[in-house]
């Protein structure tokens, strides 16, 4: 999977990841997909898994597959990503949750997006290995933000240069990292004239985990949580957050 060190990276697929050693091979399979559809050919696109201080096999699996892996000890997801990105060669960033499957087409389709010289970056979109109820409504919810404002998640993907030129992911942040990179990129697009765009024909799929262990219907107790943080200590809400985000796979 690894890109020869004499060809031209144009992307870096980066893959944060805490004790993933259950999900990563499921998402690396679809990768290999994918670089083999790829107009630019594999070589082309390479592969860093940042191991978020593991405990379990996720840095031996990346190796065996022919992964880059950058070690970062700093837990938080904004930190995991952007230890990805320091030891990236790609042109294009591209990131990517682990328990996570992309699109055969979705690097062919990020490149025609960003030839057209109109967009600043952008992402997929995802669809869910499963339905319910309680998660369709939770998705209802997120609508019209995204619509209004084209921000979504998969994989989410900008230029190295405009990456590095906002200064990556805000790594104070314990969570909605990813919502303020995308805001910084909407800010900096539009002094170019560029735009932030949902690749919505090459949507990634993502597993319902958080739903198969929180219910059906937390989304909603997580939205208030969220709507009441002004009013939260900085302790409270880092405390919240780990227990959500970070703690589940210890």
């Amino acid at each position: 999977m690894e890109a020869a060190d004499n060809a031209r990276v144009r992307f870096s697929l980066i893959i944060p990841a805490f004790n993933e050693e259950q999900y990563l091979p499921r998402l690396l399979d679809t990768v290999d997909v994918a670089r083999a559809r790829y107009d630019g050919g594999p070589g082309a696109i390479e592969v860093v898994v940042a191991d978020n201080a593991s405990t379990d096999a996720t840095a031996a699996v990346a190796r065996e597959r022919g992964c880059q892996v950058a070690y970062v000890e700093k837990r938080a997801i904004a930190a995991s990503r952007n230890g990805g990105a320091r030891i990236a060669r790609g042109e294009v960033f591209a990131f990517v949750d682990a328990d996570s499957r992309i699109h055969p087409d979705v690097f062919n389709a990020i490149d025609r997006a960003l030839a057209t010289g109109k967009v600043v970056g952008g992402s997929t979109g995802v669809k869910l290995d499963r339905m319910s109820l309680g998660i369709a409504m939770s998705y209802v919810m997120m609508v019209p933000l995204v619509w209004l404002t084209n921000m979504d998640t998969g994989v989410v993907f900008c230029r190295r240069e405009d990456f590095e030129a906002i200064g990556g992911y805000n790594e104070k942040r314990l969570f909605a990292e990813d919502v303020e990179l995308l805001l910084a990129l909407i800010k900096r697009g539009r002094a170019r004239g560029q735009k932030l765009v949902r690749v919505r024909s090459v949507k990634t799929t993502t597993s319902t985990r958080k739903w198969d262990k929180h219910g059906e219907w937390h989304y909603f107790g997580l939205m208030f949580r969220g709507a009441c943080s002004p009013f939260l200590s900085a302790k409270t809400i880092e405390r919240w957050a780990r227990a959500y985000w970070y703690d589940d796979r210890k």
